[in-house]
């Protein structure tokens, strides 16, 4: 029943498993090596978030020189639009002082009109009685002299008329050209008014776009930042882990002294239960089904000398399912070789010389790739320790 069960949850993870077959080699995983992983990715992870934090601080310094350019734009923006509020005010002085001149031009029109009409009339009434006045300044005057006075009066006043006709005219043209000059330098205000509306609205259109770009930086510095605090909650969990494996590396060594100080059973002293050797073999399979017979072996080797020790469970399942200690258990692949049956004979042959006793690397009860430092015995691809 109980290799019937484990053939159950086997098939239902073959299809995704066999999407992922590679060619056999080795699969041992031992602790040491998942330390070794665990430090490499914690180094990594560091690199991250080294780069993580040095892209934050780039995003800071450009966004501080994006900052730096919006205060002298807003300065610039103050300053143009208080030149265009000076212009605007000298716009409606000048329109003020043209109303006022046009005021005086229409009054002093109005009284050249007045002057000219007035100065009509008395020449005509002259001219039609200059006979009746004639005889009248003869009548009423005393004397010749006084005749000759009150013809210089008619030809003073005759002479006032066009005086003061000249002068309304005369003043006539002076505001005129008052009005003129007043005019132009409407029109010239109104040219820079015109020019100053293009210089705020280039400038106000750059402190826009120069505020939606500081934004957009702190919305990638939130980002950024987010990002670093998540390398370094990774970095916190990788810390962890490898704290963890460190500690269950010397657990593993403190084992395996242990088991070689320990109390060992005789072979004969073992009762294997039904599947063991299905089980063995399968394990073997996994471990090492492309290395020589000698590593097989080997593999075998371990897991009885785990049996034999009075450290680690007693049975072939005990040892084999034990918690942490064979990467086939704990990635699924030895529930699909079980279902599938994949030991093949030499696998077979080697579970049985080690169910049987033999042994080719002495008391050892771990085994793991070759790495620096690392002594025992070597066979193929494994160091036996």
């Amino acid at each position: 029943m109980h290799i019937k069960y484990k053939r159950e949850i086997a098939t239902m993870m073959a299809m995704v498993l066999l999407l992922t077959a590679v060619p056999f080699t080795s699969y041992a995983t031992t602790t040491q090596e998942k330390l070794n992983q665990a430090e490499e990715e914690k180094k990594n992870t560091e690199g991250k978030l080294d780069d993580a934090k040095e892209n934050i601080d780039g995003l800071k310094e450009e966004q501080n020189t994006l900052k730096g350019e919006l205060s002298n734009l807003n300065s610039q923006l103050s300053q143009v639009s208080s030149n265009l509020s000076e212009l605007e005010s000298q716009i409606s002085t000048k329109e003020l002082e043209i109303d006022v001149t046009q005021q005086a031009l229409d009054e002093a029109m109005q009284l050249e009109k007045e002057q000219y009409e007035a100065m009509k009339k008395r020449i005509q009434f002259m001219y039609e009685r200059q006979d009746f006045m004639l005889m009248e300044m003869l009548v009423q005057s005393d004397s010749f002299g006084d005749f000759l006075n009150f013809n210089d009066y008619v030809e003073q006043l005759s002479e006032y008329d066009r005086k003061m006709l000249e002068e309304y005219q005369a003043t006539i043209v002076t505001i005129e050209e008052e009005k003129q000059r007043l005019q132009e330098e409407k029109e010239e205000l109104e040219s820079l008014k015109a020019q100053a509306e293009v210089e705020k609205s280039r400038v106000a259109g750059m402190v826009s776009s120069t505020s939606n770009n500081i934004a957009a930086y702190s919305d990638q510095i939130s980002e950024a930042e987010a990002e670093a605090l998540a390398y370094e909650q990774q970095i916190k969990e990788q810390e962890e882990n490898i704290e963890y494996l460190k500690k269950k590396l010397a657990e593993e060594i403190a084992m395996s002294q242990l088991s070689a100080s320990s109390a060992k059973r005789d072979i004969s002293e073992v009762s294997f239960a039904d599947g063991d050797r299905y089980l063995l073999a399968t394990l073997i399979y996994c471990e090492a089904g492309g290395e020589p017979y000698e590593g097989q072996l080997a593999v075998g080797a371990v897991v009885i000398n785990r049996v034999l020790s009075s450290v680690y469970p007693d049975t072939v399942v005990g040892v084999i399912y034990q918690s942490g200690q064979f990467s086939p258990v704990a990635s699924g692949r030895l529930a699909l070789a079980l279902a599938d049956g994949r030991a093949t004979a030499s696998c077979y042959k080697a579970a049985d010389e080690a169910m049987a006793g033999v042994t080719n690397v002495g008391n050892c009860v771990y085994f793991r790739t070759p790495i620096a430092g690392l002594t025992g015995k070597q066979i193929g691809g494994h160091i036996f320790y």
